[in-house]
């Protein structure tokens, strides 16, 4: 990937609550903002020391295991920073929320990104940590008003991700592979609440970036669905992502929003 490009100079953060999250949700948007030329980045939360039925052992190796994984997606998706926490996994609602939104406050001022992607109110599927994260993203860029980026929620599309499963259920045979999706069993949970989204991108043509970055986390996909999904499938099933303007934050337009418009009107 290539660091300069038309939106050199601008830039993007993704604040997530597990490795693993930044790929499935905006994975296609982090690399095509990372191949044309703008500073790419990602926040997440925790280290998912207590996720994935495939992680074994005690929950340290599980914490380094996985931040392994996500330093190598990150480098698929050809982001240029990427800020992990320790907030323990699967707690995130009850951890200090001034101090969540204290250090999202402090990596956007570091890496002072025009746009901030978290995930909707319906967290993809209800996950706790990922409605934590909408809250404290929200409350952080609230909370810097005149200095505050431009704020947008992650949505997937209802049924993306049954279609996914369905797709390749024909190619399991005797491996033993099952429906889940990187650990979640009912597959028509992603979106099934998604509140209906402002802004829709086509990442088509990095849908094999993401799927690569997707595959970066092992124990995550383990034997699910994801494992069956190939290169030329990617396009079809990870190539659209979808996005909601948050109410807060500035009102002028964003890069996201051209983006969006131009990506709209190539994929029609």
């Amino acid at each position: 990937m290539t660091d300069v490009g038309p939106l050199q100079g601008h830039s993007l953060l993704a604040v997530v609550a597990h490795p693993d999250d930044e790929s499935l949700a905006c994975g296609g948007l982090l690399a095509l903002c990372a191949q044309r030329g703008a500073r790419s980045a990602v926040l997440c939360l925790t280290r998912g020391e207590h996720g994935g039925s495939h992680a074994q052992g005690a929950t340290d190796v599980r914490a380094r295991l996985r931040t392994a994984e996500l330093r190598a997606a990150a480098a698929a998706l050809g982001l240029t920073d990427l800020v992990v926490l320790d907030y323990e996994d699967g707690f995130l609602p009850w951890a200090d929320a001034s101090a969540i939104e204290r250090d999202i406050r402090q990596t956007i001022d570091r890496i002072a990104p025009d746009v901030v992607v978290t995930f909707d109110e319906d967290g993809l599927y209800w996950h706790p940590d990922h409605l934590a994260a909408h809250e404290r993203t929200t409350a952080a860029v609230s909370a810097l008003e005149d200095r505050a980026p431009a704020l947008y929620y992650v949505t997937m599309p209802p049924g993306r991700m049954r279609a996914l499963v369905d797709g390749v259920a024909g190619r399991a045979g005797n491996h033993g592979t099952s429906a889940h999706v990187l650990g979640i069993e009912d597959p028509d949970a992603f979106g099934a609440a998604a509140p209906p989204p402002t802004h829709v991108v086509d990442v088509r043509a990095f849908a094999r970036h993401k799927l690569e970055a997707l595959r970066c986390h092992a124990t995550q996909i383990g034997d699910g669905a994801m494992a069956l999904v190939t290169p030329d499938d990617a396009p079809l099933w990870l190539g659209l992502e979808q996005y909601r303007r948050a109410a807060v934050g500035p009102g002028h337009p964003s890069f996201l929003d051209r983006l969006a418009e131009t990506s709209i009107a190539e994929g029609s």
